[in-house]
């Protein structure tokens, strides 16, 4: 019961956290933010923010945030709680937007578990459309998750096509005796 209690102070923290964050910049703007906010967060365009690591002459890291051209649905203006970072097993520090993690047994669990994908719109609406681009359906992977896992995560790595098996091949040749030039 006291760790239901922290859960949703947590979650309600977080969530003024975005929305304080959210109404002092007056719109997200992807290159406004810093690696701890950038991954997942969507810009007040509704575009998806991007985290990409350079290194400097210096040999030194330099992290940037930047706005991708990936739309999100139905979302804008978008900080990611860390609630829901951690419920779906993401990191705040991923770089790029990429449909690998969907090949990880361990994430796809999280992903789809009840605390991710019934209170994470952001993420499950990520993972649903980079799901979709490699010809799998979100739900239906979900669904996999109580049964054969394997036999899924291999139409993910086909991309939804498993290539057919060996035909027996039903036509004859023949030889025909070669004809001496004359």
């Amino acid at each position: 019961m006291a760790s239901d209690f922290a859960l949703k102070s947590r979650a309600v923290l977080a969530l003024l956290l975005a929305v304080y964050v959210q109404a002092s910049l007056g719109g997200i703007t992807c290159e406004n933010l810093n690696k701890e906010t950038c991954a997942f967060a969507v810009a007040s365009s509704g575009k998806r923010c991007v985290l990409e690591k350079h290194e400097k002459r210096s040999e030194e890291e330099a992290y940037v945030c930047w706005t991708s051209e990936i739309k999100a649905h139905m979302v804008n203006d978008w900080v990611e709680s860390d609630h829901c970072i951690e419920a779906c097993g993401l990191d705040r520090k991923s770089l790029g937007i990429s449909s690998d993690t969907l090949l990880e047994p361990g994430f796809t669990q999280k992903l789809c578990s009840a605390q991710c994908y019934n209170g994470c719109p952001n993420i499950v609406d990520l993972y649903f459309n980079l799901a979709a681009g490699e010809g799998v359906f979100l739900p239906k992977l979900c669904e996999a998750q109580k049964g054969d896992v394997r036999r899924e995560m291999a139409e993910i790595r086909s991309s939804g096509f498993v290539a057919p098996g060996p035909v027996r091949n039903s036509v004859e040749y023949t030889v025909a005796p070669a004809v001496a030039p004359s």
